[in-house]
């Protein structure tokens, strides 16, 4: 039997359309043996955080055994003897580890535009073809998302559409499938523009080369109450997509176009599609599919493409190619301009050792906040917000504070620092101050945060805490 990998697979965030939860296929494929799948949502990427997230979940085990092998591989270095044969048993073991991996495939099925993402006059505007896209690396990643968002800012006509410019201008790290009878090769063989569609195809190998694919489906089905047209239009595209396929040295993959899980989802997808489309289950002209759009196994798939078994193996090729990435960034926060007359971080640096800091945060603290070179910026922010702060609470309360004030003052500070929040402070002060000075309405202060004593000193809030006896406690609490 031939491995193999779906790499035409809708999830339910193919909104009204896939009725398969990412738990679900993942789980089913790794069961199954697969070493990957891609996930190829119509014109959308929302559920691929949730596929690397699950993946690499599924993953963990196989992690952690790579990297206990890793580190025994490098703790042989530190021996003086002959450890030749060690190394290569557990290199032996790493490799069996490494294979164990289960690689999510990041994709997208885009709408391409007939003629442009920008045309939106004709009828023909209104449906682009269907075009599969998967990222090869980070690199790839990236050029998807960013064709992805054009498609719905610039290319938006009844669908998000991306055009050629776009597949040019982006193609770096990407691998091109030609989709289903949807796409373009197949719609125009469907239609008996076969020269058109040699001429598309020779487009698309110019761009992308060994990283475009014709893609052939099967969906042969004996249910009297799913779509018997399908299976016939295909083996007729299909025909003409392995002589194409030869003619121009285009390699041929086998996919399913996934849209459910198991076999008996189907009858729940088809009521999915009337949802979809508006219609009721026993109209008789509603659009059906063939009900053979599972996630099929990969004997299954063995079975349908017996007599062209290349067309399996390819999709392990296909899937080597993908590399291992990670998309997980840490927040990206905005550092509010402190005026460098009240103090630097390199000032901060000369003046505040680590062991000051640890001291001063106490040492659980200073490494939950990121160790030194966050804690020091955390320094450096809580005592300018401490500055502004108190002279705030001047213009509030007048030149003389009270003890009372003082010490809330001081109390929600030191709170307010050893979570790490004094940037924070900074700039919402900054944008609720420029709000205000800007003509946008802003309110005297909403939920737990009108408790703060530091916020309505700051102009944050206008409602006194003190006066309402409000507590800050409702509003941070480091245990919470």
């Amino acid at each position: 039997m031939h491995p193999f990998v779906h790499l035409h697979v809708h999830s339910q965030y193919s909104l009204l359309d896939g009725q398969a939860s990412i738990q679900q296929l993942v789980d089913k494929a790794m069961n199954d043996g697969m070493r990957a799948i891609a996930l190829t949502d119509h014109g959308a990427m929302y559920g691929i955080k949730e596929f690397l997230n699950y993946s690499n979940k599924k993953n963990g085990p196989h992690k952690a055994e790579i990297l206990k092998l890793r580190k025994e591989i490098d703790s042989l270095v530190n021996e003086g003897n002959d450890v030749s044969a060690r190394k290569e048993a557990l290199l032996q073991r790493l490799q069996e580890a490494e294979k164990k991996l289960f690689k999510p495939i990041v994709g997208c099925e885009c709408y391409l535009a007939r003629r442009d993402r920008f045309s939106q006059s004709d009828k023909i505007d209104g449906s682009g073809w269907h075009l599969v896209v998967l990222a090869k690396n980070l690199r790839g990643y990236k050029n998807l998302v960013k064709m992805v968002s054009k498609s719905w800012t610039e290319g938006f006509y009844y669908r998000p559409r991306i055009d050629k410019e776009l597949l040019e201008q982006h193609r770096e790290g990407l691998i091109v499938t030609s989709a289903c009878l949807g796409g373009e090769i197949s719609r125009k063989i469907d239609s008996g523009q076969i020269s058109d569609a040699e001429e598309a195809v020779q487009w698309y190998k110019r761009v992308f080369g060994d990283d475009y694919y014709l893609e052939l489906q099967r969906h042969k089905t004996n249910r009297p109450d799913a779509d018997q047209t399908t299976y016939p239009k295909q083996e007729r595209v299909n025909q003409e997509l392995i002589r194409i396929a030869r003619k121009y040295g285009v390699k041929l993959i086998a996919t399913n176009d996934v849209h459910f899980v198991n076999e008996e989802d189907a009858d729940a997808h088809d009521r999915l599609i009337c949802l979809s489309t508006g219609k009721d289950f026993d109209d008789p002209d509603r659009m059906r599919y063939t009900k053979q759009e599972w996630l099929k196994t990969t004997a299954e798939m063995n079975q349908i493409f017996a007599d062209i078994p290349e067309v399996l193996a390819n999709t392990l090729e296909v899937a080597d190619k993908v590399e291992f990435y990670s998309i997980d960034n840490p927040p990206l926060m905005p550092f509010y301009p402190i005026d460098p007359s009240f103090g630097t971080e390199e000032e901060y640096r000369k003046k505040y050792p680590e062991e000051l800091l640890k001291q001063e945060f106490g040492e659980a603290t200073f490494h939950r906040l990121g160790d030194y070179d966050k804690v020091i910026r955390v320094k450096l922010e809580a005592d300018y917000l401490a500055y502004l702060t108190f002279q705030g609470a001047r213009r509030r309360y007048g030149e003389e504070l009270t003890e009372e004030i003082r010490e809330r003052l001081t109390f929600e500070l030191e709170t307010i620092k050893h979570m790490g929040f004094p940037g924070y402070f900074l700039i919402v002060m900054d944008f609720i101050k420029w709000a205000k000075n800007n003509g946008v309405p802003v309110g005297p202060g909403r939920g737990s945060g009108a408790g703060s004593l530091v916020a309505y000193v700051l102009k944050i809030t206008d409602l006194d805490p003190l006066a309402y006896d409000l507590l800050f406690e409702r509003f941070l609490n480091p245990e919470r």
